[in-house]
């Protein structure tokens, strides 16, 4: 394969959203361990988030959500962090990428992206004028030498991997919540299909494992068929 094996690595709600609403203000990491009935069984999703791919896909702003243009250096981590970031990322949350990664990759197509302003050794940066999530994985494993990659991203980024056949493996931790909201992110988002012509963009997939695990929580396991 000419790039990294994907999976998509998440925590959703039974109706399939990954956030508790629409603004960037609200976020499953810091809402759910306020709800009883959801806060007793989320560290399940943490600990299997441990034992995912050493190369990690994310972006820049859901770092930012996670506050890294503001936040003390951490110490350095095994894992290696791949962010698409065109304007969320500010030279401070470059730094601290590099800080908290093995190597730090940032694709982007803002040419005066702040990474560009960072020389750290384990910073990588695929610039591309206009973003292709396909050609970046390919540069991924070329220049950086990412076989396997967890993918974290928003529904809109999840949605272009769909699209372009870009996901190999899907596991999902699914609360026991109902979210709701037509504006509120779910797991792949982006482009409608609005032809039948269009339906080869759907993605088909083949249960491997179903995982009752406590506190009402499921784990589902695909392989990316088609």
């Amino acid at each position: 394969m000419d790039r990294p094996i994907t999976t998509l690595f998440m925590l959703v709600s039974v109706d399939g959203k990954i956030s508790t609403g629409s603004t960037d203000e609200m976020d499953y990491d810091q809402d759910f361990p306020q709800i009883d009935g959801i806060k007793e069984g989320l560290h399940q999703y943490y600990e299997i988030e441990q034992t995912t791919d050493l190369w990690s896909f994310n972006t820049g702003r859901v770092q930012k959500k996670m506050g890294v243009n503001q936040k003390e250096m951490p110490a350095r981590t095994p894992v290696s962090f791949v962010i698409l970031d065109n304007h969320h990322l500010m030279e401070h949350g470059v730094r601290y990428l590099c800080a908290l990664s093995q190597n730090a990759v940032i694709i982007t197509s803002n040419a005066e992206h702040p990474a560009f302003s960072v020389n750290e050794s384990n910073l990588h940066i695929i610039y591309q004028e206009k973003t292709s999530i396909k050609e970046a994985l390919e540069r991924l494993k070329t220049e950086c030498g990412c076989d396997r990659l967890t993918v974290q991203s928003g529904g809109t980024v999840n949605g272009l991997f769909l699209r372009e056949k870009l996901f190999d493996y899907v596991d999902v931790v699914v609360a026991p919540a109902l979210v709701g909201g037509r504006d509120t992110s779910s797991l792949i988002d982006g482009r409608s299909l609005t032809s039948t012509k269009e339906l080869s963009g759907i993605g088909v997939l083949r249960l491997e494992d179903c995982s009752v695990l406590e506190d009402s929580y499921i784990r589902l396991r695909y392989r990316v068929a088609g």
